[in-house]
This record gives structure tokens, C-alpha cells and sequence, in this order.
């Protein structure tokens, strides 16, 4: 249910700015960054905190407090206020709720299931999650067409509550987190960076997940200026469009345990990325009128390998991670792979106002074909199954 609500707001929130506010490319980018920018300024503290605390709760209350700020922009819409100002702070209070859900939800689920099973596991949240971004997108745009786009945002905030409202009914008893006495904070951010850092295979592919999301958040920052602007698409193609990339998303969460289990978990880390990044070349090819499928098409493919690659990774991750360590690893990982996106996002918005957004998109695109080259050069390269994963299945 958040998923569905916060993808309505992926066509709504920016059209609110470039739409109803005539946001310029620069601040449509600036927008984008503040949605993304929590993840540098607490993204690495909130794990050692979340290493504290039982996670269920915090889940509850990230979603509470995300449907609380989200509420706010139709209010000032309905009162004649709303203004960029509010926009910025809006999407910074809910990056920041996200930082805390996102890293609680990947910590918390090893503790619902068997080890041997979090493939399967991560692999059913990537379907939920691709379903509601196969549905959201296309419902965001017939609300904006049908209410405009600061009232259809009341969709997302409706999602978060329900998302709290069913997390509330999770029965399983999560044990309290043993405490620390005397160990101050930082030393124990310190020993989760460590752990990222010291492990060859954990480092290269926090280096190219840092490199996927900084060029994507550069292409969420002027898609909206590009497909409007550029391609002159009203709202409601407008998000059919961006539907297809959860359909690519959503079918790559379908495939992602079977094609692991073919060609080997490690091995599909690095071959999604490789097989499926070319397909970016075909964003900026896009054109009006029919030739606006290339966009679709290429997002299709991208995110269809991006899936595959994000549940074996995600995976990997939390079969080789001790349970105490897992917030502070995870967070290291959010930190370091989603602090890139603000600056992404920064650079799309300057590019797009000083080249255009065409030239913007085709940086995007260059830059997803550099995704492979440090899992390239890591031992994943000469590896068919992940030595972790093996021995915690049997």
C-alpha cells in the first residue's frame, strides 16, 4: 500500500512542481535531491540506532509520519499556499520516515524468515513492490488529470497509513535488541562501515549500486521535464510511460529466483547489469508521437535487469551479515549507494537547464553502461555461486 500510494506520487510530486508551479529544471532537480538527501545526512547513524531498538515499531512510525507530511501539500493547495518551499521540506521529512523504513525492512526480514529462504523472500517484496509501480504511475496521472496534482497526492498519504495500519497486525514477537553499555555510537557506525569496506565483494558492489543510482536519480530528476516539455506528453501518458519500467521491474522480480538458480547467484549479479544496460541508449533516442515507445522500452529493460540484480544482491547481503550487525551494514550500504542520488539528481537539473533535458538523458544513459565495471572486477567475475549463500542454505 505505501508503494502504491508513493507512485502516484512519482508523477504527481513533480508535476506539481514543473505543472502548477512552473518549476524551472534546476529546481525540479533541486527537488528530487531533497527526496534523496536524508540518506547522507542520517543514513549512517539510523543504523547503529536501528541495531538499538526492535524495528517492527519503527516501521509503524516511519509510515505515520510520511502520511502526516504528504497530507500537508493538498491542505496548502486547497488554502491557495503552497509554495517550492514547502515541496523541499515536504520530500526531506519523508526521505528522512524512508531512510528509517527502508533500512528497517531489510533488517527486520531476516528475522521473519529462514535464511534459506530470503531469495524467495526479497524476491516477493520486489513483486509487490513492481505491482504497485505498475499501477501507481498510470493512477497518478489519471488523479492529476482528474483532480490535479497536489490532490492526488492525498493517495500516498492514504497508502502510508494503510501500509502502517497492516504492519500493525504482523504477530511475530521480535526479540529486544541486546544492549551496549559504554559503547558510544560512533564506534559502532564504525564497525558497520568496517564491514562493508574489509569485504571485497560487499565493497564493489556498494561501488557500482552508488554508480546506478546516481544516474538514475539524474534521470528521475528530468524525466518529467523531458516527457512534458520535450515530448509534450500530457499527464496521463505521462504515467502509463513510467509504468513501464515497473513492468520491466516487476517481471524481473518474477524471474529473479529462477534465474539465479540457472546461471548461479553470483554470476546473475553481474549479467543483469551487463545484458540489460545497453537498453539505456534508447532513452534519449525517444521522439513525440509514436516514437515515445523507445523511452517505455528502455525503461522496461533497465529496470528489469536493475530487479534481478537488487534481489540477488539485497540477498547476498543479509546471508553473510550477523544479526547484530545487520541496521549499521545495511545503513553503510544506503548510505553509500543512495547518498549518490542527491548529487545525481543535482547534476541532471544543472545539465538539463544549462544543455537541455535531452542532453541530460543522454549522460543518464552513458552512465548506466558503467554500472558492470567494478562488479567486473571483483571476485563475483570467476564466482557461479555466492560461497556465503551456499553455506548458509546446505
Amino acid at each position: 500500500m505505501s508503494q502504491l500510494g508513493a507512485q502516484v506520487t512519482v508523477v504527481a510530486l513533480p508535476l506539481v512542481a514543473v505543472v502548477a508551479l512552473d518549476a524551472s529544471p534546476l529546481e525540479a532537480g533541486l527537488l528530487t535531491a531533497a527526496e534523496t538527501a536524508a540518506f547522507l545526512l542520517v543514513g549512517l547513524p539510523a543504523g547503529a540506532w536501528l541495531d538499538r531498538m526492535r524495528r517492527l515499531p519503527v516501521l509503524v512510525r516511519a509510515d505515520v509520519v510520511r502520511a502526516a507530511a504528504m497530507a500537508t501539500l493538498p491542505l496548502a493547495a486547497w488554502a491557495g499556499a503552497l509554495t517550492m518551499a514547502q515541496l523541499y521540506v515536504v520530500a526531506l521529512v519523508t526521505g528522512v520516515a524512508t531512510v528509517f523504513f527502508d533500512i528497517a525492512h531489510q533488517s527486520y526480514l531476516p528475522s521473519l524468515l529462514p535464511r534459506e529462504q530470503l531469495v524467495a523472500g526479497n524476491g516477493a517484496l520486489e513483486t509487490a513492490r513492481s505491482s504497485a509501480q505498475v499501477a501507481g504511475p498510470g493512477l497518478g496521472g489519471a488523479l492529476v488529470q482528474l483532480l490535479g496534482a497536489p490532490f492526488a497526492l492525498l493517495a500516498d498519504a492514504l497508502g502510508y497509513l494503510l501500509s502502517a495500519l497492516f504492519l500493525r497486525g504482523i504477530r511475530h514477537r521480535e526479540p529486544r535488541p541486546a544492549p551496549a553499555p559504554g559503547v558510544p555510537l560512533r564506534a559502532q557506525v564504525a564497525e558497520g562501515l568496517a564491514f562493508v569496506f574489509r569485504h571485497p565483494v560487499l565493497r564493489m558492489i556498494a561501488c557500482a549500486t552508488a554508480l546506478a543510482n546516481f544516474f538514475t536519480a539524474m534521470l528521475v530528476a528530468v524525466q518529467t521535464v523531458f516527457l512534458v516539455r520535450v515530448l509534450e506528453l500530457p499527464p496521463g501518458v505521462l504515467g502509463l510511460m513510467m509504468s513501464a519500467s515497473a513492468i520491466g521491474g516487476l517481471a524481473g522480480a518474477l524471474c529473479a529466483g529462477a534465474l539465479a538458480r540457472a546461471v548461479g547467484q553470483a554470476r546473475v549479479i553481474w549479467l543483469s547489469t551487463v545484458v540489460t544496460g545497453p537498453f539505456a541508449l534508447l532513452w534519449p533516442l525517444a521522439g513525440r508521437g509514436a516514437s515515445a515507445a523507445w523511452f517505455a522500452l528502455a525503461s522496461a529493460a533497465v529496470f528489469f535487469g536493475a530487479v534481478v540484480y537488487n534481489v540477488a544482491q539485497v540477498s547476498f547481503r543479509q546471508l553473510l551479515c550477523p544479526d547484530e550487525l545487520l541496521g549499521r551494514m545495511n545503513a553503510t550500504l544506503r548510505f553509500m549507494v543512495w547518498g549518490t542520488m542527491p548529487l545525481g539528481a543535482l547534476a541532471g537539473g544543472a545539465i538539463a537547464e544549462a544543455a537541455g533535458a535531452r542532453t541530460a538523458v543522454w549522460v543518464c544513459a552513458a552512465g548506466i553502461l558503467l554500472v558492470p565495471v567494478p562488479l567486473l572486477a571483483s571476485p563475483l567475475r570467476g564466482l557461479r555461486d555466492l560461497p556465503a549463500a551456499a553455506a548458509a542454505t546446505g
